[in-house]
This record gives structure tokens, C-alpha cells and sequence, in this order.
């Protein structure tokens, strides 16, 4: 995957705090830059990728960790 230009542990952080604390990361990078999100499963990851996307942020790639967490690449806008 795409090596990131910054990370991001949304791990235990409830919605809909997640979604705008990865926005306003996103908002602080240049456009084309890479942020890695760590989420829980279940609603975070249902709902932060779409709120980001929704704002112009593109999705590289996700990938499920053995933890349940996800690991998730997002290209800012």
C-alpha cells in the first residue's frame, strides 16, 4: 500500500468525532498527501470512509487487522 505522509488512531473514538477529527487532518495536509486511519470496526468504519469521500478525500485501500481494527488510505483532496 501507499506509504503515508501522516497516521492517524481513531481507535476508541465514537462517532461522529472520529469523521471530523480525520477531516480536520485532512483539511491540515496538501492536496495529493496520504493519511493512514486506524478505526474500530463496525460503525466507524461504515461511516467515516463515505463522510470523508462525501468531502472529496479518495480511498486507496483498507485493510482489516487481526484485532478488528481497521487500517484505512486516504488521499487528501
Amino acid at each position: 500500500m501507499t506509504e503515508p505522509d501522516a497516521a492517524l488512531d481513531l481507535t476508541g473514538v465514537p462517532c461522529p468525532l472520529n469523521a471530523a477529527k480525520a477531516l480536520l487532518r485532512l483539511e491540515e495536509m496538501g492536496k495529493g498527501q496520504v493519511l493512514l486511519l486506524t478505526l474500530d470496526g463496525g460503525e466507524p468504519v461504515e461511516n467515516v470512509p463515505p463522510t470523508l469521500a462525501s468531502e472529496g478525500h479518495v480511498e486507496l485501500g483498507r485493510e482489516r487487522r487481526g484485532d478488528g481494527r481497521w487500517r484505512i488510505w486516504f488521499r487528501a483532496a
